[in-house]
C-alpha cells in the first residue's frame, strides 16, 4: 500500500493526538469515526452489475476522498479438463496513474497486483462461491470479471475495495439460460431408394425436457436476469491502524503513514449473527501478542456488523431508487 511521505515531526505530532486523553484527529473524528461515505449503483449501464463508492468526498462537489469504481462482467466460457465446474471468479484492481501520481511504472504495477491479490484470493473462496454460475454441467458455465479501478486514494483503500466489490456483486444479475438439444430428424427412404424423405417435419431444436444439453439460449435480455446467489455472504473489511495499545479507524494518508503496523480482518456474514472470518493480515512490521491479536479480531466483528448493516441498508434503498426510477420510464412510453 502506497502512503503518503511525513517528517518525523508530523508522523510524532499525529501519534500524540491519536494517543491524546481525549484523542483528538485533524479532521475532528473520533478514534472510531469513518468518513462521509457516498454509494451509488447501476453506474456502467453495459455491465452486469456496477457501482461507485466515494470515502471522504467533498460534501459540494465531489473532489478529495477516496474514489473506487467497481463493475462485474459475465461471460461465457468452456470447461475443459479438470477445470472448476460451475462457474469462476476473477478479480482485477487497477490504479489511476493520476491517483498515485508519485509511484513509478513499476511501484504502480507491483501496488496493482498486491491489491488484486488480496481482493481476489478472498471473494474467489470456495465458501463464498454462487451457485447460480453453471450453465450446462461439466460443457459451460459463467465467468464473473470483477474489475476495481481507483481512480483517487485519499487513505483506507483496503476497506473501500470491499466495500465496492460487495456493493456491485449485490447489484449484479445473472442472466437466466434454457438448455437446447439439437436431434436430427429421422428419414426414410424411397422406394427407388434414390431419395431420403423426412419423417419428421418439425424443428430439430429442443427447450423442452433436455436430458443431453448441447448449447444454451437466453430468455432474458443481457440487463435482466436473477440476483447473485448468496449476495448476503459477501464480505466487508475492516483496518484497525495501531499506535502503541489504541487503534483507529478510516485512516488518512497522513495517518496511515504515522502507523507502524496495521491489521486488515475480512468477515462474512452468512446470517447477521453468524460471522466468518475469511481472512486477516497485518500490514506492518510491528508484531503482536496473541491475546492483544484476539481482543482486536473481536473489535473488528463489532465494527464489521455495523458497516454490513448500513451498507445492506443503503443497498435496498439504491434497488428501491432505481426500481421506481425505472417504473417511471415504463409509464411514460404506455
Amino acid at each position: 500500500m502506497a502512503s503518503s511521505s511525513i517528517s518525523k515531526a508530523e508522523k510524532s505530532y499525529i501519534q500524540a493526538g491519536l494517543l491524546a486523553n481525549p484523542p483528538r484527529r485533524a479532521d475532528g473524528r473520533s478514534l472510531h469515526d469513518f468518513r462521509a461515505i457516498s454509494l451509488e449503483t447501476g453506474v456502467a449501464p453495459l455491465s452486469n452489475g456496477s457501482a461507485r463508492l466515494r470515502i471522504g468526498g467533498n460534501p459540494h462537489d465531489g473532489s478529495g476522498g477516496t474514489d473506487i469504481l467497481a463493475a462485474v462482467k459475465l461471460e461465457v466460457e468452456s470447461i475443459q479438463g479438470d477445470a472448476l465446474d460451475g462457474g469462476r471468479i476473477a478479480c482485477n484492481v487497477s490504479c489511476s496513474p493520476s491517483a498515485y501520481s508519485h509511484l513509478s511504472s513499476g511501484a504502480l504495477e507491483d501496488l496493482q497486483y498486491d491489491l488484486t491479490m488480496v481482493l481476489h484470493q478472498t471473494l474467489s473462496h470456495p465458501s463464498l462461491h454462487p451457485k447460480n454460475l453453471g450453465i450446462i454441467p461439466r460443457k459451460k458455465s459463467w465467468l464473473l470479471n470483477l474489475d476495481l479501478l481507483i481512480t483517487a486514494d485519499a487513505g483506507n483503500i483496503y476497506d473501500a475495495l470491499f466495500l465496492a466489490a460487495r456493493a456491485a456483486l449485490w447489484d449484479t444479475k445473472v442472466p437466466r439460460t434454457r438448455s437446447v438439444e439439437y436431434k436430427s430428424p429421422k428419414t426414410l427412404s424411397s422406394a427407388s431408394g434414390d431419395m431420403d424423405i423426412d419423417q419428421d417435419t418439425t424443428s430439430g431444436f429442443d427447450t423442452r425436457n433436455v436430458a443431453h444439453a448441447t448449447d444454451f439460449e437466453l430468455p432474458d435480455y443481457w440487463d435482466e436476469g436473477e440476483i447473485l446467489e448468496g449476495r448476503e455472504r459477501w464480505p466487508a473489511a475492516i483496518t484497525l491502524n495501531l499506535v502503541n495499545t489504541v487503534h483507529f479507524l478510516d485512516a488518512t494518508l497522513h495517518e496511515e503513514a504515522s502507523c507502524a503496523s496495521r491489521l486488515l480482518v475480512v468477515h462474512s456474514y452468512e446470517s447477521p449473527t453468524s460471522p466468518t472470518v475469511q481472512s486477516i493480515r497485518l500490514l506492518g512490521s510491528d508484531e503482536l501478542s496473541i491475546p492483544h491479536l484476539k481482543n482486536l479480531i473481536k473489535e473488528a466483528e463489532s465494527y464489521t456488523k455495523a458497516m454490513v448493516t448500513s451498507l445492506t441498508a443503503k443497498l435496498e434503498d439504491e434497488n428501491f431508487r432505481r426500481n421506481q426510477k425505472a417504473r417511471e420510464r415504463f409509464g411514460k412510453r404506455k
